[in-house]
């Protein structure tokens, strides 16, 4: 197994959706310069809380979260590993059979058939 990166958390960017920035929540219109200073401490509030409840939420819940996902996963691999991989394996040899058996009835039905009709028709010449 790799180690995980601590650096980049969504190598796959997996989540770019959720990468959500001040200026994506809270916009003002030009020339509205006179509250530069609440603006910018709004900007500063909004990140820290931002980063805090997210952090606090990860810290109470994340590791109860990640267990259950990965018993999930787990569970998902056993129920492939041990029945629907094997049920596919026994389909394909039941199935085979199947196509087998219905092949030979079919060619031994209409072959003939098929083979007198082409006897027929053959002997029709074009003038």
């Amino acid at each position: 197994m790799a180690d995980i990166d601590l650096v980049n958390r969504d190598p796959n960017n997996i989540n770019d959706h959720l990468k959500v920035m001040f200026e994506d929540v809270l916009a003002e219109p030009e020339g509205a310069h006179a509250m530069d200073c609440v603006w910018t401490n709004s900007y500063k509030c909004f990140n820290c809380w931002k980063n805090l409840c997210y952090m606090i939420m990860t810290f109470c819940c994340g590791i109860c979260i990640a267990a259950e996902w990965g018993c999930e996963f787990a569970y998902i691999a056993f129920t492939h590993i041990w029945c629907v991989t094997p049920c596919f394996k026994v389909l394909e040899l039941n199935c085979g059979c199947c196509q087998k058996l219905y092949g030979m009835c079919v060619h031994c039905c209409l072959d003939p058939f098929c083979e007198a009709c082409g006897l027929l028709f053959s002997a029709f010449k074009k003038a």
